[in-house]
């Protein structure tokens, strides 16, 4: 196969993955002229058409399709081989891309990988931030960091962060005059900020448990977020109760700006974990991105 030959077939790979021309073109580089001219080289040379083009988008045809499903093993295979000569060098070196949480961006991830990425420089790290779920596979991330709970089973999980606990509170002249929830019914009197969920778009159900009693509780009030650290801000201006991971309102609870109710309702539940393909053939670099997220616990 000639050079330019390969060149093409990358080429339409990118337009077919991105979607647009404009993307793979700003992916690989080049210009969008360029870019076009070179896939349309390709389907002359090949006598099909592999993308369907629309003013608003590209869309990959039948015999496109099946190209595709030809080539993109190949190459991966190619990049695979080409990595693992890469480690022969002195340093490992190589790309990892993960999904992660905001939460656990900063809570977890970011303080574990600062120290590695400082011993090795030639280690790059794209951390996409997203708090719904992502098809890692389908979205070429090497790695994704989700609750433990949450994760399918035919990945690999390493538990990378300790256990995590859910916090319900309020100000402190919220409850002037209001009852002190002691039963999660008792939540029916209070008014209550809302989160909405970036993963399927519903309101989150307050999830409370009490000697193995599971209860969901929806709860009602004149604020609904999508973001845990305005639910955070609006308890604060005693807008009403709120129900947020424990790390969230620790510094505010310790300084009295707000008080828990509903303890014994909040047990702990198991944390952040990074997960991968099982079939993943790992490089030095995503191994030494796994064991310096590895969680360890210390004792006390």
């Amino acid at each position: 196969m000639k050079r330019d030959e390969v060149g093409d077939l990358l080429a339409f790979l990118a337009v077919a993955r991105a979607g647009s021309f404009t993307r793979a073109a700003a992916q690989l580089g080049t210009s969008q002229s360029a870019l076009s001219h070179t896939v349309r080289r390709l389907e002359a040379r090949l006598g099909l058409r592999l993308l369907s083009r629309t003013t608003r988008s590209v869309a990959v045809t039948d015999a496109g399709a099946r190209l595709m499903e030809r080539i993109e093993p190949a190459f991966a295979e190619i990049k695979l081989g080409l990595s693992a000569v890469g480690e022969l060098r002195d340093k490992p070196a190589g790309v990892v891309r993960m999904t992660t949480s905001e939460h656990a961006a900063q809570s977890v991830v970011w303080p574990a990988l600062v120290p590695l990425l400082r011993d090795y420089p030639d280690i790059h790290v794209e951390l996409a931030i997203d708090p719904g779920f992502i098809d890692i596979v389908a979205e070429r991330f090497d790695a994704g960091v989700r609750l433990g709970e949450s994760i399918a089973r035919d990945m690999i999980a390493v538990r990378i962060g300790p256990d995590l606990r859910m916090a319900v509170v309020g100000a402190p002249f919220y409850f002037k005059g209001r009852p002190i929830p002691q039963t999660p019914q008792d939540l029916a009197q209070h008014r209550c900020i809302n989160l909405r969920m970036a993963t399927a778009g519903g309101l989150y159900a307050w999830e409370l448990e009490r000697d193995a009693r599971e209860l969901r509780v929806r709860v009602d009030g004149q604020l609904v977020f999508n973001n845990s650290q305005m639910v955070v801000r609006a308890a604060l201006e005693g807008f009403g109760l709120a129900c947020v991971l424990e790390d969230y309102v620790v510094q505010d609870l310790a300084e009295g700006r707000l008080t828990r109710v509903l303890t014994d309702w909040c047990p702990p539940f198991a944390g952040y974990h990074l997960y991968y393909p099982s079939r993943r053939q790992p490089s030095a670099a995503f191994s030494l991105v796994v064991d310096a997220l590895r969680y360890r616990q210390t004792a006390d």
